[in-house]
């Protein structure tokens, strides 16, 4: 059970020397120098490296001499002084002229002043290759010029820099500014372009899937998997056959039409049961003409009547807007249908001028009245039915929470590491007419994806932790974007609220959300792109040596975007990863996959659990059911806690980065259904805790309490407080951050003592034996 106990906890320290200090800094540099003359240059890492500077990226390989050269040139010449070689090699740096040569070969002040340092200091230590020798001497004698080094010395930084002989193929295959282009086959339809624009609840996204049912053939691609589902259903239940994509399902339009008639039958024997799971899990259905899909599996290659393409603002998202931009330009459809915020016209405008398509807009307005009430809530004995309080950490979610069920509410909460039957669970018991279940608290999760019967939406807080331009993490009010987005939730049209309200706990925070809501969203300026796998190949091409990270870092720094209309998103999650599995022997193609898997790198375990999977990849060894039940530690008892409830989650994680794999790598992930049995069986466990929050809040204050000084006797010891205070910090740690469970803690501190002091009767005798 604790085999990778020591791994985890590496990852964890790793983790938290990175959030106080520069990302990704000692442990990686280290690996890399003990290797340089491999990789062919390191990435120098740093918070806010320079960015405008590519040179920044590499530091120089050292050039090993020739074993076969013979100092033939010191039996011509003679030996040569150490002082008056100094002398030389000084003056030619010295040259202005050398400078301007070196440029012109890609060698700017930075590489030059390190490829000098390099060239002198193999000339110092290691036989001069004959030619060079004499010229050394022949310049010494006056007989020569100090200008004759340069082509000694270029010869010596193309070795010392490998990327100097194929930097304008490196531009040539990071030069983004006609991303257009890309896709000829799109270029060849003469695709119709609309946008539906308009705030939540306005319709925008009904008008765009009347045309999607109605048509031959269509794609709905959304940014959520909970999206997507919905129109799988919504499709199915009108009589359209659509078939549903996801990273981690692919579901065909006849298992919606057999699940639908299961839920039909009350009684059915084993064999009809059996047949019709034979039926879902067959691999050999006719595909539908119709697709739901989140954005990212938005197939290229199909021709589609229709398209949709939802919440087309977040085509300007740091991390995944990559995936809207490859979307509108890639997708072969006559008529594509974009929804969204108005924010996003001017770019979305731009964008079709540079591909010749005409742009037509249809504005909506909200179907139901918003208001923002005058008073904050301030304090949750004010809480009513069908409020929604929306919090922005977990640590709020729980305390909320709880308060609110002393109070005599019973609570449905909602957050984004729910499983998505978990957060459909909560969001039917808190939509359920005839449910005693009125209040929700929630995360900005609900601010997309999941339709909710609410009145009033109350803002916990307005700060968020929000990720920079940089990829750094730091505390921020809520854009007006999603200011809106959030508050739009209450008063849906439809539903037994046509009013919607909208207010703050705070009082203070009243006024910066009225001016919030009083904006028009800002406008998205530039679309996101992102590096594909045939433009890393090419790079590893060139530069053979290099790791994945460092291609991806060098493509970044090389690449030419027109800015006027495009970004580079955001690598860091990639590079993460990349680094985390750059010691496993994997092909390029392989690496890059794996690197691309959506994973939570902030949570240990699940860390540790990827990199045993890429591990057991390249070892070629099929990644089992039964190799998943000893990682995970399967079966899991129902959570007592919220740290075995937050364990609970990050397993359900690991059970979806499998399947996300399955459908990458089948043949070395085969147990799809296996595993996905596993996920419901483990949906139901997270949903059971969900349920009971209170209670596991109330068992994780005991834990902490015995864990944090309480005087306790183990095995017939009793342990003071002063004794065991360290333990007692290094088990908060390790249980607030979920890297193991109090049940976890209490087998691995008995194990500890036994191995420690509590030594067995018969160790104890062997012992005494021993003394005699």
């Amino acid at each position: 059970m604790y085999k990778g106990f020591s791994r985890i906890w590496t990852v964890y320290c790793i983790d938290r020397l990175q959030t106080c200090s520069v990302p990704y800094t000692s442990s990686f540099k280290r690996v890399r120098s003990a290797k340089i003359g491999e990789l062919g240059y390191v990435f120098k890492r740093g918070k806010k490296h320079d960015k405008g500077n590519p040179s920044a990226l590499f530091v120089p390989v050292p050039v090993k001499p020739n074993s076969d050269d013979i100092n033939i040139g010191e039996e011509f010449t003679g030996r040569l002084k150490k002082q008056d070689l100094l002398k030389i090699l000084n003056k030619f740096y010295q040259k202005p002229e050398v400078r301007v040569l070196s440029a012109e070969n890609g060698l700017d002040d930075q590489l030059l002043h390190q490829a000098f340092l390099s060239f002198r200091r193999h000339c110092l230590e290691h036989d001069l290759p004959p030619d060079l020798h004499i010229i050394i001497s022949d310049i010494l004698a006056g007989a020569g010029h100090v200008d004759d080094l340069f082509p000694y010395f270029l010869r010596h930084a193309r070795l010392a820099f490998p990327h100097l002989d194929c930097l304008d193929d490196l531009k040539k295959i990071s030069d983004l500014r006609t991303p257009a282009n890309w896709y000829p086959q799109a270029r060849n339809i003469n695709r119709k372009i609309i946008f539906h624009a308009g705030p939540t609840n306005s319709g925008k996204t009904y008008h765009a899937m009347e045309k999607f049912l109605s048509a031959k053939s269509g794609v709905y691609c959304g940014p959520l998997k909970l999206l997507a589902t919905e129109i799988y259903h919504k499709s199915n239940s009108k009589g359209t056959p659509c078939d549903l994509i996801t990273g981690e399902e692919r579901r065909h339009a006849s298992q919606y039409n057999t699940i639908a008639e299961n839920q039909e039958e009350e009684e059915e024997d084993e064999t009809t049961s059996e047949i019709k799971s034979m039926i879902l899990n067959e691999p050999e259905l006719t595909p539908s003409k119709h697709v739901a899909c989140t954005v990212e599996m938005t197939s290229l290659n199909d021709i589609y009547d229709v398209a949709i393409i939802d919440e087309i603002q977040m085509i300007g998202d740091r991390g995944r807007g990559w995936a809207w931009t490859r979307a509108i330009l890639g997708l072969q459809a006559e008529e594509i249908h974009l929804c969204g915020e108005a924010g996003a016209i001017n770019l979305i405008e731009e964008i079709c001028n540079t591909t010749g398509e005409e742009l037509e807009v249809r504005t909506y307005k909200r179907l139901t009245e918003l208001k923002v009430e005058g008073t904050a809530l301030g304090s949750l004995d004010k809480v009513r039915a069908g409020d929604c309080i929306v919090c922005f950490n977990k640590n709020d979610i729980y305390s909320v929470s709880r308060a609110i069920e002393q109070r005599g509410h019973e609570v449905a909460v909602i957050y984004g590491s729910l499983p998505p039957g978990t957060k459909l669970a909560q969001a039917n018991k808190f939509n359920d007419p005839d449910s005693s279940c009125k209040v929700m608290v929630a995360t900005d999760a609900i601010g997309l994806g999941i339709n909710l019967s609410i009145r009033r939406i109350i803002f916990y807080s307005l700060v968020k932790p929000v990720i920079n331009e940089d990829g750094d993490k730091e505390m921020d009010v809520i854009s007006v974007s999603q200011a809106l987005q959030i508050a739009g939730r209450a008063g849906r049209y439809g539903s037994a609220w046509e009013t919607g309200y909208v207010t703050t706990f705070r009082a203070d925070e009243l006024g910066t959300l009225k001016e919030l809501l009083g904006r028009s969203p800002d406008p998205v300026a530039q679309a996101g792109l992102h590096p594909t796998a045939e433009q890393m190949e090419l790079y590893a091409y060139h530069l053979p040596h290099a790791s994945l990270s460092s291609l991806m870092d060098i493509f970044v720094h090389l690449c030419t975007v027109d800015d006027s209309l495009y970004f580079m998103c955001n690598t860091s999650a990639f590079k993460f990863l990349a680094e985390m599995i750059q010691h496993v022997p994997l092909p390029l193609r392989a690496r890059y996959v794996f690197c691309c898997a959506p994973i939570n790198n902030k949570l240990p375990f699940v860390c540790a659990t990827f990199l045993k999977m890429v591990r057991q990849y390249s070892r070629n060894e099929p990644i089992t059911k039964r190799w998943m039940c000893n990682v995970v530690d399967w079966p899991l008892p129902s959570p007592k806690t919220i740290m075995d409830l937050v364990h609970l989650e990050a397993v359900f994680d690991v059970l979806e980065l499998y399947l996300w794999l399955s459908y990458r790598f089948p043949d070395m992930f085969p147990e799809v259904r296996l595993v996905r049995e596993m996920e419901t069986e483990l949906d139901g466990l997270i949903q059971q805790g969900i349920f009971q929050i209170t209670r596991l809040l109330r068992n994780s204050e005991e834990v902490m309490k015995e864990d944090n000084g309480e005087a306790r006797t183990v095995r017939g010891k009793t342990l003071s407080p002063g004794r065991d205070e360290a333990r007692g910090k290094l088990s908060d740690m390790l249980v607030a951050r979920g890297l193991i469970t109090p049940q976890m803690l209490k087998k691995l501190q008995q194990e500890l003592t036994s191995e420690n002091g509590d030594l067995s009767p018969r160790s104890r005798k062997g012992s005494r034996g021993r003394k005699k």
